[in-house]
């Protein structure tokens, strides 16, 4: 069953959210119209670098909850349909530290470090899973300008022995879980590696580690820095200008590289983000479960600890009381932290509202009838300004405790959100969605809707730190003479643009500045302004508001000469009800797009029941006549979204397992990786190209 059919989306508010700085002229930069006089370098005057930053918090909220641990009572092994033994386990209650303890932490943890031999400006690897320790291991380093290197903890071997040798490491913060899955087989291939600092009890039985590695547990570091005579040891603090993040991108296309971000980079960045977040505050709970080696997860906690904000930590197999490890019956950690904020990247809210739907789908015909009827009276409410309290009450108040009941503003970056999601969730949720754009070039900083802003499209103004301007891309037909709205490549420029990648990685044969940053005088007064160019196509308009409309690497030119926006296929077509993930896929060389889908599984088996089609989800999966049920499926959601016909793909191959990060089929963020799913498809491919 699709969500209930909305009527237009409501307006944002009047007035324009940003403009050119050189009116009339929409080649030039566009900024918020509240930094038309100048861009916002950073939020406190005083707080210059990232220890400072959060120094500054734990002066002023030196009592307050910081960061929160559920505690682990048990786990179980429960035994799968398939065979398998599953992991479960059972949580407690959150156990807090506050911010001056999260600040003491920090400091013996660094004066640990230094007595190990980490020296400032040398750059330290944290390979670890989103955790509390993540976080005070990361402000320890800042506290004494170790650079600090973040790698996915969902990378794969070869990635990750490939930062560490890059970044020349000589110390490694990580858990004893990955020490034991992804680090243990790798260590010989790390010559610099002389330290292993792991945050969590190790069980080293079998593990045999290269004589030159110490490893030692965090507790034991910091007791070594509680010693007076480390404790005393002169601190070279770092400066604005100096590195803080090294952080390896889990990319699309080849090996990861190290994006180099600075303190000013990143503080700069913050301070524009903050800006779009009104009532950020020590009221507020984050529940932090994103990978903290992604910009937006790392800079939307260093924010709210910068605001007095509790983090309740989390991962993605907890999250709610219907997550994998969690026991039948058990709490997941939002039922119990009960969140005020929270991010997700489209992948997680599109699954939230596929499994409300599928819930109302489940409901007697007049529980649906009311459902649909609170929907769309909440909607028609919503485009004029106004809540629904009663509505939200009785009817929403339910889909809302699924996240904890509390939520009041949700963060959504890494993708382009489906309008559709969006809408879903400012209604069945009761509150806004900001999307945001951002790369980790340009330290997780972009753009960012209003909170007052209900209306969809378009991912928001430029924010008060950074400025856009849009580069003719002439093969594309996109330029800043179109009308009604100029269009072309996304070049963000501001004090958030990072310094470019890790020892040179992406420059050009020869030396000279990589091809994606460029520096020029567009920008009126002062310095040259330094540009990151993203590879994606945009518009703006006509309130200043940028839309993304398709990616260059994703332009495929069919062999009629008809070129196809594979994103946006793929966009349009994920609001479908029997798909949870897609891949389009087309070459120069034919003249159809084909498709990669991994199916809903609890739809696709419902359709094969109604036709009499039996056997594993697998067999579903490899079924001709489900096949051409998705096809046709695919062609309405096509024919609703108003996709060209030589766009709508004729093929399909479905998929029985889900595409995640472990799988290396999708980035941290769930991006796709085309060239990995190119090579895992090739067979089919080639089936599918020879009529087949």
């Amino acid at each position: 069953m699709s969500s209930p059919s909305p009527s237009p989306a409501p307006p944002g508010p009047p007035g324009p959210k940003a403009a050119p700085v050189r009116p009339g002229d929409p080649a030039a930069p566009f900024r918020a119209v509240e930094a038309l006089g100048g861009l916002v370098t950073r939020e406190f005057p005083e707080a210059r670098t990232l220890a400072r930053y959060f120094g500054r918090a734990a002066e002023r909220f030196a009592t307050r909850r910081c960061l929160g641990t559920r505690q682990l009572l048990s786990t179980e092994e429960e035994l799968q349909p398939n065979g398998r033994l599953f992991k479960k386990v059972v949580q407690g209650d959150y156990r807090w530290w506050t911010y001056r303890e999260v600040e003491e932490q920090a400091g013996t943890l660094a004066s640990g470090l230094t007595a190990l031999g980490q020296e400032p400006h040398q750059p330290i690897a944290i390979f670890c899973e989103t955790r509390a320790e993540w976080m005070v291991s990361a402000l320890a380093c800042f506290k004494h300008n170790f650079p600090v290197v973040t790698l996915y903890s969902t990378l794969g071997a070869d990635a990750v022995a490939h930062g560490l040798r890059e970044s020349a490491v000589t110390h490694l913060i990580t858990s004893s879980e990955l020490l034991h899955s992804k680090l243990k087989s790798i260590l010989d291939h790390v010559p610099t590696l002389r330290h292993i600092i792991h945050v969590d009890p190790l069980d080293a039985e079998g593990v045999a580690f290269p004589q030159c590695i110490a490893v030692h547990s965090m507790a034991e570091v910091q007791q070594l820095g509680a010693e007076p005579q480390n404790m005393s040891v002169a601190v070279q603090e770092a400066q604005a200008g100096d590195l803080a993040v090294v952080m390896y991108t889990s990319g699309s296309t080849g090996l990861p590289k190290g994006v180099m971000m600075t303190h000013a980079n990143l503080i700069s960045a913050m301070a524009g983000q903050c800006q779009r977040i009104p009532g950020l505050g020590p009221s507020d709970l984050y529940i932090g479960y994103l990978p903290l080696a992604h910009v937006l997860e790392l800079g939307a906690e260093l924010s709210c600890l910068a605001h007095g904000c509790a983090i309740g930590y989390s991962s993605p197999l907890t999250i709610t009381d219907q997550s994998s490890k969690i026991k039948r019956g058990g709490k997941g950690d939002v039922s119990v932290l009960k969140p005020t904020l929270m991010a997700a990247v489209p992948e997680i809210m599109d699954r939230i509202k596929k499994s409300v739907m599928g819930r109302v789908a489940e409901m007697s015909a007049p529980q649906r009838a009311v459902f649909h009827a609170a929907y769309g009276y909440k909607i028609r409410h919503l485009a004029q300004g106004a809540d629904t309290p009663l509505c939200n009450w009785l009817v929403f108040s339910k889909v809302a405790g699924i996240l904890g009941g509390c939520i009041r503003m949700m963060l959504c970056g890494g993708a382009p959100l489906c309008p559709d999601t969006q809408r879903f969730m400012n209604v069945c949720f009761s509150c806004p969605v900001l999307q945001g754009y951002g790369l980790t070039e340009t330290c997780g900083a972009g753009t960012i809707t209003d909170a007052s802003d209900y209306s969809t499209g378009h991912v928001g103004a430029p924010l008060v730190c950074c400025e856009i301007r849009l580069r003719d891309w002439e093969e594309g037909g996109y330029t800043t003479r179109d009308s009604p709205s100029p269009r072309g490549e996304i070049l963000v420029g501001g004090g958030n643009v990072a310094l470019g990648y890790y020892r040179g990685a992406g420059l050009p044969p020869g030396g000279g500045e990589s091809g994606d940053f460029v520096t020029d005088d567009s920008s009126p007064g002062g310095p040259p302004q330094r540009w990151f160019c993203t590879g994606d196509v945009g518009q703006f308009g006509p309130d200043g508001s940028l839309a993304i409309v398709d990616r260059k690497k994703d332009l495929v030119k069919l062999q009629a000469g008809e070129y196809v926006a594979l994103g946006k296929v793929e966009s349009a077509l994920k609001s479908c009800a029997l798909i949870d993930n897609i891949c389009a896929y087309a070459t120069s060389s034919q003249s159809y797009v084909i498709s990669f889908v991994v199916p809903n599984k609890e739809r696709l088996t419902s359709l094969a029941k109604q036709r009499g089609i039996v056997g594993t989800f697998e067999d579903l999966c490899n079924h001709g006549d489900i096949e051409r049920e998705v096809l046709l499926a695919i062609a309405e959601a096509a024919r609703k979204a108003r996709l060209e016909k030589f766009e709508v793909p004729v093929k399909v191959r479905l998929s029985p397992e889900p595409w995640t990060p472990e799988t290396g089929l999708v980035t941290d963020a769930f991006k796709l990786k085309r060239t990995e799913l190119r090579t895992r498809y090739l067979p089919d491919i080639e089936r599918m190209y020879a009529g087949k």
